[in-house]
């Protein structure tokens, strides 16, 4: 791995380790309870659930590069504890299991060990790659040029297991040979450098400044962390983690990007999609396939090339509800005239995206997220709307807070752009499982009473 990838393979990590934690319990399990329990599949879908909620609730997996050994000694503690306790809760539900508190206490004490020796494994051996392979390291620039900043280089360099290159500061107010350039020469340094954190001096920027730089950041997909001032911190929504003694600040991520929860939305997705084709579409596609055909000609499914999680191109499918064209990058208007009359009517009810729960199943698109945009509509918006690249940082969904908020169909101005992308980030930064079963019931009442911009 070369330096202009490294660090690349991060997200792997956790998500690898989740499943072989789940690995450990599942298996743990059926050893164990398989001649005390008459359904053992059920007991063990309950460990994995009970396991997953109790992971979230104490944050389990959120273990960093620069996370101490002490504190994953503290979660494995705290996770074998309530863990105990889903496991006893168990039984008194289900009386015709028999509790046996040797069996509970062994499975525990053993399933708990594994998941210790494999944390602690992944963990140092991940330290000992970094630093005899050089790999898995991040690219790291400092605004600012204080006591604070210094020390913090300093630490970077002394502890090459946390895995940061520092590649220099950047300051307006001192000249020094260990400083690349001003404020101003930063972005275009961190792009052509590929650099993954910033870390800033809240001594050395203003208000407007440290604003501009959040945008730079978020609008690029870049870490942004800070480096605090000892006197005052009035920056909202922040978290503190310790590099060793030293305290970093850093904006406190979509709660989207904890693994667990990916893993459970995932899991939501496939469960909900498999329902809809099964129930639905298993009978309404072959009827919807004759109608289409009947009226014009072409293919039943349109498919189109759309902008995905982290603007990867995928292809999303629909009912064809328009003649054969060219202006496929051309969205469509009130009226318009390449809808035939069985495509107005899927239109109208929203039809014409159900074979998305095929892109679902796929995992290219989720349930429930930012509604994916035409490759021209992404390109036209991406530099001209704050923020909009965000909505890139999750998978794009069948339905969407926008959506089912009156700004969904045709963007006849650049408002209209501007309100989907406020509620679109909104969703992101705000996610809840309850948002998204009232997103979804929203939809299905908008599809009943009927919406004006459906056309």
């Amino acid at each position: 791995m070369t330096a202009n990838n490294i660090g690349r393979y991060s997200k792997y990590i956790r998500p690898i380790s989740i499943l072989v934690d789940l690995m450990i319990i599942s298996i743990s399990g059926f050893y164990l309870f398989e001649y005390q329990i008459y359904n053992i599949s059920y007991f063990i879908i309950y460990l994995i659930v009970g396991w997953i909620a109790v992971a979230v609730f104490i944050h389990f997996y959120d273990v960093y590069r620069f996370t101490a050994p002490i504190e994953i000694f503290s979660k494995i503690i705290k996770q074998g504890v309530l863990f105990l306790l889903i496991v006893i809760a168990f039984f008194p539900f289900s009386k015709q299991y028999a509790f046996s508190e040797k069996t509970v206490i062994l499975f525990i004490i053993s399933s708990m060990a594994m998941v210790s020796i494999s944390k602690f494994t992944l963990f140092y051996f991940l330290k000992k790659y970094r630093i005899v392979t050089g790999s898995n390291f991040r690219n790291v620039v400092i605004i600012g040029y204080t006591p604070e900043a210094i020390r913090l280089k300093k630490l970077f360099e002394a502890r090459n297991d946390f895995g940061y290159h520092f590649f220099g500061f950047f300051s307006n107010k001192k000249e020094n040979i260990e400083i690349k350039g001003k404020l101003e020469q930063l972005k275009s340094f961190v792009i052509e450098n590929e650099i993954d954190e910033i870390y800033c001096s809240l001594k050395e920027v203003s208000n407007a400044q440290l604003k501009k730089i959040i945008a730079f950041s978020d609008e690029n997909k870049k870490t942004i962390k800070f480096i605090p001032d000892s006197k005052e911190i009035f920056s909202k929504n922040l978290q503190i983690d310790y590099y060793d003694s030293f305290p970093v600040l850093s904006l406190k991520k979509t709660v989207l990007n904890d693994p667990t929860i990916k893993i459970f939305k995932r899991v939501f997705d496939i469960i909900f999609s498999s329902i809809v084709i099964i129930g639905l579409l298993s009978w309404l596609m072959p009827l919807l396939a004759i109608l289409i055909k009947l009226e014009s000609k072409g293919p039943v499914f349109f498919r189109q090339g759309r902008p995905g999680i982290d603007e990867k191109e995928f292809h999303c499918y629909k009912f064809r509800s328009m003649k054969i064209n060219g202006a496929t990058e051309t969205e469509a208007s009130k009226n318009d005239p390449r809808v035939t009359r069985i495509g107005k009517l899927m239109r109208k009810t929203s039809v014409d995206e159900m074979p998305q729960f095929f892109n679902v199943l796929l995992g290219d698109m989720s349930v429930v997220g930012p509604r994916p945009h035409l490759w021209s509509q992404n390109l036209s918006y991406t530099g001209k709307i704050k923020k909009y690249p965000i909505r890139h940082c999750v998978k794009p969904g069948i339905t969407g807070l926008a959506q089912v908020s009156g700004f969904r169909g045709e963007i006849e101005k650049d408002r209209d752009m501007i309100n989907r992308i406020k509620f679109d980030i909104f969703y992101i930064e705000n996610w809840s499982l309850i948002l998204d079963l009232k997103i979804i019931y929203q939809t299905m009442v908008n599809i009943y009473k009927g919406e004006e911009k459906a056309y």
